[in-house]
């Protein structure tokens, strides 16, 4: 049995990993060139694209920028999982807006600029704190300007008049003051089975994700039935098939949706260590048909972005409960390198082992890591 992956890189290499004890083969393609490749040994196959979409017996993507053209070919043949209406609502924040809106799912107030006209008494509408976001090929931060006072619209007014707003909108938000950024990832199978992992607590450093923790610290039931519920919802919708993640921003006891992912996440790289059935395991289920596997969680997980760093200790790996994922990529800068995963029985003892893994690491490198161990030994569960 046989999965096409819609791009070649570490999310792909972690599908087949995970797909490979189950007896299913992963394909990658670099959606480049459209070759056909291992993700793991990078050796290009002989056969083509074409050979490799009859030969799958599911089509998936690990990651929502795909060209449109190999999108369409893709959903030709009916193998697509997600569709290709999930893939282009997450890549494209203007559909991703509009799919919220039909839903009536809670997001960040905001306008779609596609002429910098609209810019004029912007601050009437959303104050004078606003992130501009590109509606196409934003992550990571990339993609994104900051007006922190009204006299920064000036400057954008300028930048964005190069820009060809009519091709690719801006969405501007008020800027949220949140309490914290979560998400839930989970799994629905064509048959609308649905399954979330634990949600996650999530820091991000300039624009990137840096250290999830899951569970999440102080989680109300009030917030965990809207978050389950907002994923349910936004699934349903789209008929999603395949692991979906929902990135939220916590206002009180109020929920925002900030953006979609439609695919294995990085907040969900703590289910590689800290459940039966981790997020990769759980695609390849459900994009065959397979029966969804348990998302029981016994630890406590903190899940540590490698970014732009190759120079620390191996070492850490004898440290207990510590697991390196290791990318392989080039060294660059704010490039995720891989990630370090670390279990625990509790809170407390997690931050104790996050201390004891610094001990191993530039902390230049990771600067969000200490002041979450502090939190974390000092909390108490009650």
């Amino acid at each position: 049995m046989k999965v096409l992956v819609l791009g070649a890189g570490q999310l792909a290499k972690m599908l087949y990993l995970a797909a490979a004890p189950l007896g299913v083969e992963v394909f990658a393609v670099d959606v480049t060139d459209n070759s056909v490749l291992n993700p793991v040994s990078r050796q290009v196959h002989e056969f083509d694209l074409a050979f490799a979409i009859e030969e799958a017996k599911a089509i998936t993507v690990e990651f929502e920028h795909i060209p449109e053209p190999l999108l369409e070919l893709v959903e030709a043949s009916g193998k697509l999982m997600p569709n290709m209406l999930s893939i282009m609502a997450g890549a494209d924040r203007v559909r991703e807006k509009y799919l919220l809106a039909q839903n009536g799912i809670a997001n960040c107030q905001h306008l779609i600029i596609d002429n910098v006209d609209q810019l004029e008494g912007i601050t009437d509408i959303l104050g004078d704190k606003i992130i501009f976001k590109s509606s196409r090929d934003g992550y990571d931060g990339y993609g994104q300007w900051r007006m922190r006072s009204a006299s920064d619209l000036g400057s954008l007014h300028d930048t964005f008049d190069k820009l060809d707003l009519r091709k690719v909108p801006l969405i501007a938000e008020k800027m949220s003051l949140f309490d914290r950024e979560i998400s839930v990832v989970g799994a629905r199978d064509a048959k609308g089975n649905i399954c979330c992992f634990q949600i996650a607590e999530n820091l991000h450093y300039e624009g990137q994700l840096h250290v999830s923790i899951a569970p999440a610290t102080k989680l109300t039931k009030t917030i965990i039935f809207q978050a389950n519920d907002i994923f349910k919802r936004i699934a349903n919708a789209l008929e999603y098939v395949g692991v979906l993640a929902i990135e939220l921003f916590q206002v009180g006891d109020e929920l925002l949706v900030n953006e979609i992912a439609p695919r294995v996440h990085n907040s969900g790289h703590w289910t590689q260590d800290g459940v039966g059935t981790c997020q990769f395991e759980q695609h390849i289920r459900a994009v065959l048909g397979f029966g969804l596997g348990s998302t029981k969680t016994p630890y406590v997980n903190a899940m540590v972005n490698v970014i732009g760093c190759t120079s620390f200790s191996r070492d850490l790996i004898a440290l207990d409960g510590c697991h390196l994922h290791w990318y392989g990529k080039t060294l660059r800068e704010k490039r995720k390198m891989g990630h370090i995963n670390v279990v625990a029985d509790n809170y407390a003892q997690l931050g104790d082992k996050l201390i004891a893994l610094l001990e191993h690491l530039p902390e230049e490198s990771f600067p969000l890591l200490a002041g979450e161990a502090k939190r974390l030994q000092a909390f108490s569960q009650t």
